[in-house]
């Protein structure tokens, strides 16, 4: 099991923790947030406020247990960019600086992405 955790290579994403995007498809088509977390083995990420479910919980001795609503992985697909300067979605892309920093940049508006 091990040596098979190994040869697996490491999986890139454009989208990181932290950014701004726009659900594209689903429930939830248009809706803008934050991405909370970012699972690249799964290619799921985590929107704050988008495609919420409901779990119930029983009570326990450290919990009173109660309905609970929380957010549910997206396929990272069905996300993309809000541009930083329109909100529209938009494809990612890389450039260098003159400096030699390799950065994000917003494809439709050649803003970079912090």
């Amino acid at each position: 099991m091990a040596a098979q955790q190994a040869t697996q290579k490491k999986i890139k994403t454009r989208i990181k923790k932290g950014d701004q995007v726009v659900v594209l498809t689903g429930k939830d088509r248009g809706a803008k947030g934050e991405v909370l977390e970012v699972m690249p083995r799964d290619r799921r990420v985590l929107v704050q406020g988008v495609n919420m479910m409901k779990r119930h919980n029983k009570p326990s001795q450290v919990s009173a247990g109660g309905i609970e609503t929380k957010e549910a992985p997206l396929h990272i697909s069905n996300v993309a960019l809000a541009d930083p300067k329109t909100g529209a979605p938009t494809r990612v892309g890389y450039t260098t600086l003159k400096d030699g920093k390799k950065v994000r940049v917003a494809k439709k508006s050649g803003e970079t992405v912090e």
